[in-house]
């Protein structure tokens, strides 16, 4: 496990996460082999329970402030309700292509 992901995962913790999946996805960047720079994270808690969307991803903005300032360039946030994540069944959609530097296929 990567180092990054593991110090997302650890932090996160603090939102009591009843799912929580950390996807290192900068193998899809044009960025060096081994970079921990892109990441998706599904976060499924009822601290965001009555959160509008905006506020939830403050939430974790603001816990993961120190890697999102020094280290990760781009965070792609699934934050649900334990109720929102039943009603997708577990779904989330993929993340977005990078626009900016994406390796060509």
């Amino acid at each position: 496990m990567s180092k990054m992901k593991k110090s997302i995962e650890t932090k996160l913790q603090s939102l009591k996460p009843e799912f929580l999946e950390v996807v290192n996805e900068s193998y899809k960047h044009n960025v060096p082999e081994g970079s921990e720079s892109h990441f998706k994270v599904t976060v499924v808690s009822d601290e965001f329970s009555g959160k509008m969307l905006l506020a939830r991803h403050r939430m974790v903005n603001n816990i993961l402030a120190d890697e999102l300032a020094n280290s990760i360039h781009a965070l792609v946030l699934h934050t649900m309700t334990i109720e929102e994540w039943f009603e997708k069944n577990g779904i989330c959609n993929d993340s977005p292509p990078c626009l900016g530097g994406a390796k060509s296929k």
